[in-house]
């Protein structure tokens, strides 16, 4: 499967499965009314949730969309890596096809908040399963008491973000016929400063509106 947009749908069925596996297992609908509840009457509730229900095809038409805009930007900061630091010409396709290899890493993160809430940590509210990250810093310092502009920082701080920099490394040091050393210095210099602006834009919106 050459196609990275082929790649790109899969990936995006696969999202929408676990994302309603999730509502169905761990009862979100429930978690959500009972937030919810003591901020409107029970017409607006059930308004909200008829408008919920009608429009849910939407995020089936939002996932494939989210995936490709943010694979493609990927692949093009990579893209400019490979130019500047590498000495064999890497196609975009191609490096667009690893990002996309390299993101079903993310699918486990899915995966393993299910298992945890549904055997593990049977009692918790929405915002506990909103803020859980496995395997990430925010875990071991918790949200609790933590400013809302610190919480994406501490989740992006995981074992799966660390796992997914290395696949890209692995893959863009064949793709160059050099090793992952040299794979892992362009995502380092390409992808390393594109996420952090990222999570500064996040964090300065987030105090913003907090």
């Amino acid at each position: 499967m050459k196609n990275p947009l082929v790649k790109c749908i899969l990936f995006s069925i696969l999202l929408i499965l676990i994302s309603e596996i999730t509502k169905i297992a761990l009862d979100i609908d429930k978690l959500l009314y009972n937030t919810i509840a003591e901020k409107l009457t029970s017409q607006q509730l059930n308004h909200f949730f008829e408008f919920q229900n009608k429009w849910k095809w939407i995020s089936y038409i939002f996932f494939p969309i989210y995936i490709v805009i943010k694979t493609s930007i990927i692949a093009t900061v990579l893209y400019v890596g490979t130019y500047f630091f590498s000495q064999k010409e890497v196609g975009y396709n191609s490096l667009w096809n690893i990002v996309i290899k390299a993101e079903f890493i993310f699918l486990l993160v899915a995966t393993t908040k299910i298992i945890w809430f549904y055997f593990f940590q049977t009692n918790y509210d929405l915002e506990d399963i909103q803020y859980f990250y496995p395997l990430s810093a925010l875990n071991i310092v918790g949200y609790r008491g933590l400013e809302t502009w610190f919480i994406y920082p501490f989740q992006t701080l995981n074992l799966f973000e660390l796992t997914y920099w290395l696949i890209l490394a692995y893959f863009i040091g064949k793709e160059t016929d050099t090793n992952m050393d040299k794979g892992l210095k362009i995502v380092v210099y390409s992808y390393g400063p594109a996420l952090l602006l990222w999570i500064t834009t996040v964090m300065f919106f987030t105090l913003s509106y907090s």
